[in-house]
């Protein structure tokens, strides 16, 4: 049986890929009591890493704001294994934090940080609301332009 979110998932067009393998030392996820702490998630997608570069530089502000986008989609796949594949368990998004690679002086974080909360609320409706920190970067790993993190309570 598809539960309600695999539903919207799939009305959205969004097929989820395989969690990704950590490529350092730390877990995935951490569930602790009924919330779920998801790692930060770059733009890795099935054919290697989208996004490479520096905002305002090699990546314009509307290919962050999809690099987020992609890394949301990627904090969700994450969600989904911490549930057992069962999404209908996500409570609320608590909190994301969205990290930005951007050049010196660069102000328009929040802007590139809605391409990861819209995807929440697209995907969760209400309790897809969450607070939130978009926060500019020197760098980030892999020289990605965008790395999302998030806290999800689940039922």
């Amino acid at each position: 049986m598809t539960g309600k979110i695999d539903a919207r998932l799939k009305e959205l067009g969004i097929v989820l890929p395989t969690p990704p393998a950590p490529v350092a030392s730390y877990v995935p996820f951490v569930i602790s009591g009924k919330q779920v702490f998801i790692s930060g998630q770059v733009t890795i997608a099935a054919d290697g890493l989208k996004y490479v570069g520096t905002v305002g530089k090699e990546i314009t502000l509307d290919d962050a704001k999809a690099a987020a986008r992609l890394c949301a989609i990627n904090v969700i796949a994450q969600v989904k294994a911490a549930c057992d594949g069962d999404l209908d368990r996500v409570k609320r998004c608590v909190k994301v934090g969205v990290f930005v690679n951007a050049v010196p002086g660069f102000a328009q974080h929040p802007e590139i940080a809605n391409g990861a909360s819209d995807l929440f609320v697209e995907v969760f409706g209400d309790a897809g609301k969450h607070a939130r920190a978009a926060v500019g970067a020197g760098s980030l790993p892999r020289n990605v332009a965008t790395e999302v993190e998030a806290v999800f309570e689940l039922a």
